[in-house]
Formats: structure tokens, sequence, C-alpha cells
């Protein structure tokens, strides 16, 4: 960029990045804390999606025990809490037509959602999140949606707070009219409640060694379609998973249909990210799940009204990285504190967000007059270690590695056996990342899905369109090559690119030149924001930032 304006700055106690439930549970319990000790706190929250909710996307079933210690008349308050789950079922899918019910005794524990004295609720996280923002700033927090960071400020070693991005940018790196220089927000912390693979998370992973002896991050990609459906087709509360079909032996993943309020039902697969034929498409296998005997009947004469797609990271607590680093935290699936076992991570992404907050308090509370923070909060590791949400990751730290060990079947029983231990099996471990896992195209089944039927199975085009995703064509594309020619050059005869099929949005095109010869095209306004690219890339050739603020899809109630 040729000129900048000077960057406006703006002094508080605490910065959030992201209006997420980590985010959102740190700000509302940081102002709880402030408003009980009669102390003056500035909680600022910056989003990077157009409204507060715009970009969640979750199953879900909600287990509420955050959110109990948080706000204990949640229902009083009207949180939108209101199906409970009433019906577990769990199916493996043979083949195509064929599936078998499991029973309840071989249920892993961690999956069931009824029977066992907590009720849980079939939620929608979009509105939890928009609950939760009217929460916080009932308690004073100023939350900023349509502003996303896109850098850290790091001075001497310390975070002091993020820059937001600029506004007004061309596509040449050029102001155009209107053009806003992002404004810096500094702190005394800033917590950092990006979701899975956060960029600026994955940044300061990097810059402060947060991973050195863990395991690498492990991903999934969740898919999911949100349905009207007849009256006699929906039982509120019914809550079904599974696994197998359509998925081969060496790809693992599982199901979810999940009843709703108003006659409205959810549809989704979470596909591992470690799987090895390049020619897979997550969105095809999801599209032709669809159509099996045991989903069907739920979704036909119904209509979809929305469709998204996000990663989520899976690893657990072998890949859980340091959480802390001098002036701020990592919280949430920033960090990665999902229990995948559980097919849960609302509850423990809020947690880590209270215990993050009042670790920050404690900090500022002690600090002498002037003092500007700063200093690693190392109290925050013991707290943390001492909760029940650390406790739950620690039980299950083998479920994932077990599974990618094993498989899906022989994984699923040393789950159990290790589950009914309480967690003493010996601990299992995937060092192998992500993007390493592909196999050369030559030596894997190249797969033909079926066209879609426009009813029960959708392409991508109509799909990206419910999700309401938008970029503005004239700006910097957010999706970085560090090397532009490497997609034709290796990729294309190495995995056929598999960019043009891990992608759930058809963001990533191979085409043929005017030259005649194939080239790789970006289609960066269709993306989701879903990171599957800076995960799934063999080269990690492809790095996600932030786009322009209030980018990207805009999700209802999903």
């Amino acid at each position: 960029m040729t000129e900048q304006l000077e960057r406006d700055s703006m002094e508080v106690d605490v910065v959030i990045v992201g209006a997420g439930p980590s985010g959102l549970a740190a700000a509302c319990r940081l102002m709880q804390q402030a408003n009980d000790a009669e102390q003056e706190l500035t909680v600022c929250v910056v989003e990077k999606g157009s409204e507060v909710g715009a970009h969640i996307l979750s199953g879900a079933v909600f287990e509420p025990r955050a959110l109990d210690e948080l706000f204990p008349d949640w229902a009083d308050r009207g949180a939108p809490l209101t199906t409970p789950a009433i019906r577990d079922e769990l199916y493996l899918l043979k083949d195509a037509d064929k599936a078998q019910k499991l029973p309840n005794a071989l249920v892993p524990k961690t999956m069931h959602n009824t029977g066992d004295g907590t009720t849980r609720y079939v939620i929608s996280a979009g509105n939890l999140c928009r609950w939760l923002a009217e929460q916080a700033e009932e308690l004073g927090v100023e939350i900023f949606p349509g502003f996303a960071a896109q850098e850290a400020i790091v001075e001497d070693e310390v975070v002091k707070g993020i820059v937001v991005g600029d506004m007004g940018v061309g596509a040449d790196g050029q102001p155009k009219d209107g053009y806003m220089p992002g404004m810096e927000l500094r702190a005394r912390y800033t917590l950092f409640a990006e979701g899975a693979r956060g960029h600026i998370g994955k940044q300061l992973i990097e810059r402060y060694q947060l991973d050195a002896g863990k395991d690498p991050q492990h991903y999934g990609i969740g898919l999911k379609e949100l349905w009207d459906v007849p009256a006699e087709q929906h039982e509120p509360g019914l809550v079904l998973h599974g696994s197998g079909w359509p998925l081969d032996k060496h790809t693992h993943g599982g199901w979810f249909l999940y009843h709703a309020e108003n006659q409205q039902v959810v549809v989704g697969l979470i596909m591992d990210l470690a799987y090895q034929n390049p020619w897979i498409s997550p969105f095809d296998e999801f599209q032709r799940m669809k159509h099996h005997p045991v989903l069907k009947p739920y979704l036909e004469g119904g209509s979809r009204v929305a469709y998204g797609a996000r990663a989520i990271a899976k690893g657990g607590l072998n890949c859980l990285p340091k959480m802390t680093f001098p002036g701020g935290l990592l919280i949430g699936c920033d960090a990665g504190t999902l229990n995948f076992a559980k097919i849960k991570g609302l509850h423990t992404a809020m947690k880590s967000g209270m215990v993050a907050a009042e670790s920050v308090f404690e900090a500022i509370a002690a600090a002498d007059e002037g003092d500007t923070g700063g200093a690693e909060l190392t109290a925050f590791e013991q707290r943390w270690k001492a909760s029940w949400a650390y406790k739950e990751l620690e039980e299950s730290a083998s479920f994932g590695p077990a599974i990618h060990k094993y498989g899906t079947v022989g994984g699923g029983a040393f789950n159990f056996l290790d589950q009914l231990t309480g967690g003493k099996l010996p601990r299992v471990h995937d060092t192998t990342p992500d993007h390493a896992r592909l196999k050369p195209a030559a030596e894997c089944e190249k797969i033909e899905y079926p066209r879609p039927d426009g009813k029960i199975s959708f392409d991508k085009a109509s799909s990206v369109f419910m999700s309401n995703t938008n970029h503005e064509e004239d700006q910097p594309t957010h999706l970085k090559l560090t090397d532009p020619e490497l997609p034709i050059r290796d990729n294309l005869p190495e995995y056929d690119e598999p960019a043009q099929r891990y992608c759930p949005a058809g963001v990533y095109e191979v085409v043929e030149g005017d030259d005649g010869q194939p080239q790789f095209r970006i289609n960066f306004q269709n993306c989701v924001h879903c990171k599957t690219c800076d995960i799934k890339d063999p080269a990690q050739n492809i790095t996600w930032v932030a786009p322009e603020g209030g980018g990207g899809p805009n999700y209802p109630n999903m």
C-alpha cells in the first residue's frame, strides 16, 4: 500500500478476539468479577462476522455445565435451551442400504446424551452466542461485530493487543474511496478465541513454541444443514449418531441428525482430515450419506434452509498447546479444548474462557497502580488443570489417536475398554500431521460421486448460496499462496490438486488457461471460513487470514 493514514489507538484492560462461546464466557466472567468487586474494568470483544453468531456453526447437543456456573439463572434469563435431548440412537451404516443399531450397553458412556441424570439440549450454537452477547453487554462489555483482528501487537516479546484489519483496500492493495486504516486495540491482556485454526493463534503457537513436546493438532471438517421438515417426521429431542458408510475403512468420521425446535432437523457429517485418498470430497460424502434409509425418511418432504462447514480441532489433550504467553491466552478451540469423545466442545470452550477470566482478573486486581500488564499468567495453568474440563480431556486423551491407529472398529473397542478403566490404559499418540496423510492419486481409487437430486442432495454452488456467504470482490484475497506455482507444478501431478475436492465451498478450481495449460483459480468470494485448506494442503502452501471484517458466511440459527 502506497500511503497509510495514521492508525487510531484505543486502550482497554482486556481485548478478546472472537465472539464465540469461549470469548463471550470469558467476557461475562470478567465483568461479573469486576462488578462484584466494584472495580472499574474495560473489556472489548471484536468479532469478524457481520453480527455475533454469523460465523458460529456447531451440531449441537449442549451440556450446560459451564453455563450453570456462569449464569445459574439462565432459564429465567431466557437462554435458548428449549429442547432437551430425550432419546439417543447410534447406528453403524454397513453399506448404502443396510445399518446396525447399536445396543446402549455397547455405546461408549461419553456418547450417551440421555439416561445419566444430566439434561442436555439440542440447540443452535449461534443463538447461544447471540444470547451470551446480550448478557455480556448488560454487564458492561463492549462488542464490535464486523471488525476482524488481523495481527497481534507484540513489543519486547509481549503481546500488547491487536490490530484490526484495514477496511476499503482494493484487490491491487491500494486504498479505495472510503479507506479506513485498522485501529490498534491495546490491552493489558489479550485473549484469543478465534475458533479452530485461528490465524493469529497459529502465529502465536509458532512464535512462542507453545506446542513444543505436544502431538500435532488433528482436525475434522464438520458439514451441516438445517432443514424444515413435516410435523409427522419431527420428534423434538431425538438424537441420532452414526459412523461407517459412505466413508471407507481408511477414512474416519461420523454423522449426526438432531431434532431441534420449530419442526427443524439438523443433519451433518464430521470427517477426519487425516484421510488418505486425495479423490475424496467431504462435501460429496455428506450429500450421498443423506440418502441412506436411516437418515432419508427424516428429510423427505422437507426443505433445506441453511448450509455451512467448519473445521474442528479434535486432537484433545495430547495436542493441547501451552495456553499462556506473555500478555495473553489462547482459549476454546483456538487452543483445541473440544472433547471429541463426547462430540462436544461448547461446554469445555466456555469453561476455558471462564478459567482464563478468573486468572486475568486476579492479575489485574493484584497489580500495582500504573501496571500495564503483560506478565505471563502462570496461575492459569494450575487453575485450568484443576478444572472439570481438563479432567474430561485427560480421561479421553486416547480417543482420537486410537481411532487413527486401530481404525473405527478397533479404536472404538479400545476406547470402550479405556472408558471402563477410567482412562487407565496406556496413552495412545498420533504424531503424523493431517496434511502428511495423503497418498498419491495414482495409488488410490478414484471416486465417482452420484449427481445430486436437488431434493435430498445438492451441489456446492447452491449450498454456498444457502450459507449467505459474501465478500467484497474488490479486495485482496485472504487465501495466501506461499508459492503460487506449487498447485499446478506439484500438487496436480501428485494428488490431482486435492484443494478442488477438500474445499466444501468450491473456492479452488483447476481450469484451462488461454494457452491451453491448467491454471489454479481461487474463488475467495465463496469462502465459508472453514480453514480446511490451511489444514489439509499437503505442502502447507495455503495460509488462511481474516478478510475484511463482515465478510464470510451469515449463518442463521446454526
